[in-house]
């Protein structure tokens, strides 16, 4: 039989950014952009160097933001606060993603290190709002980002997941490494997915739509 086996999911957790919409939209450009921005007021540095402690940050910590915390007192909400005004425009509804996540049986949730006003108006612009049950953002587990462990910790506690019956999908493939260490099954969504050889992948799609459409369910009881 074709498509993946997920007859055994019956929570179907989802990475907000890159994962819900294609790469190709641009949409995170915009975002890293007005980081690089943010990392220049706050520090004083030229754009180059501001850009690579951006990286750095985000490599040492998971998110830009937890090194802006740690090194230099930022204040966690003004840091989302630029994002709130940032245009949709890039952003497309996607008819066959609106369908295939219709299908799922259970329930549905976001878990993003993004804060909650962004993640709500993405979620509306995609049309997906309505589809999903909880989102679970950066402010729901204290601002300690994936891929910490604490954060999924904090995560499965607040919505009672039991991971050996959970899919979680991200585009980040080192996120997805605590998941798999829980009993989550792994999912890489994106373009980079298929060249994967992380040995914690349980599946690889480059567009989430048509794998969700082909996937083996549980039938409804």
């Amino acid at each position: 039989m074709s498509g993946a086996d997920l007859r055994h999911i019956t929570t179907w957790l989802f990475d907000l950014d890159n994962t819900l919409y294609p790469v190709e939209s641009g949409f995170m450009r915009d975002i890293e952009r007005r980081i690089t921005d943010f990392v220049v007021k706050v520090t004083g540095l030229d754009r180059d160097e501001a850009f690579k402690l951006q990286k750095v940050y985000l490599k040492d910590h998971g998110l830009s933001l937890t090194g802006l915390m740690l090194h230099h007192g930022v204040d966690p909400a003004d840091f989302h606060a630029m994002f709130h005004d940032l245009s949709l425009e890039s952003l497309a509804r996607d008819p066959e993603l609106i369908a295939a996540l219709e299908r799922l049986p259970g329930r549905r949730l976001i878990f993003t290190n993004a804060d909650d006003v962004h993640a709500r108006r993405v979620l509306e612009r995609l049309a997906l709002d309505h589809l999903f049950d909880e989102v679970f953002h950066i402010g729901s587990f204290d601002y300690v980002p994936k891929p910490d462990p604490l954060a999924f910790a904090r995560m499965n506690a607040a919505h009672g997941i039991d991971p050996a019956e959970t899919a979680f999908f991200e585009d980040s493939e080192r996120n997805l490494a605590p998941a798999h260490e829980l009993g989550m099954t792994t999912v890489l969504v994106g373009p980079q997915a298929p060249a994967s050889i992380a040995p914690f992948i349980d599946y690889k799609t480059d567009k989430l739509a048509p794998f969700l459409k082909d996937a083996r369910l549980r039938e409804a009881a």
